[in-house]
């Protein structure tokens, strides 16, 4: 589904999830988001372990790690999304939410992702670069911080974003 005009936040979108469920993100309103776009295939994807312990730190206090696979980048993701799901339990022991492989940056990126690189936030605008770029949402709907792939999650710098909005 596409994004209401004059977007506010990111309770605004629908998707289908990565089983093929309608989930409207104003589902997670009043939670704390990290909204992740991910590859099965990436230098990067070790990195679905790290998410899975954030996942696993904070959801007791409302926290969610969202997933959105996409072949935006190299052709990391050829997967179906049956095989991306099984691709991350099984390797990663993912159990937060995935979303339906989607195009995250071009003509045809996600109205999500138009709106969050385009989004105001104290750290850049822009497309994406690469695999598992972060973006912070706060328990308002609003992109409060983003970081590049590089950003591990694990590192002091994610920790402590989380942290202060928690």
């Amino acid at each position: 589904m596409a994004v209401a005009q004059n977007t506010e936040n990111v309770y605004q979108f629908e998707l289908n999830s990565i089983e093929g469920k309608e989930v409207s993100l104003q589902d997670f309103e009043g939670s704390l988001l990290l909204i992740v776009n991910t590859a099965s295939e990436c230098g990067f994807t070790r990195q679905y372990s790290g998410l899975q312990k954030l996942h696993e730190k904070f959801n007791d206090k409302d926290f969610y790690v969202l997933g959105f696979p996409s072949n935006n980048f190299g052709g990391q993701e050829p997967g179906t999304d049956e095989e991306i799901l099984e691709f991350c339990q099984v390797n990663f022991g993912v159990d937060f939410p995935l979303f339906s492989r989607s195009d995250v940056k071009g003509e045809n990126s996600h109205p999500l992702f138009k709106y969050l690189t385009s989004a105001d936030n104290p750290d850049f605008t822009g497309d994406i670069r690469w695999n598992f770029e972060k973006f912070l949402i706060d328990r308002q709907g609003n992109l409060v911080h983003r970081f590049r792939t590089n950003v591990e999650p694990d590192s002091e710098e994610l920790l402590t974003a989380i942290e202060n909005y928690l």
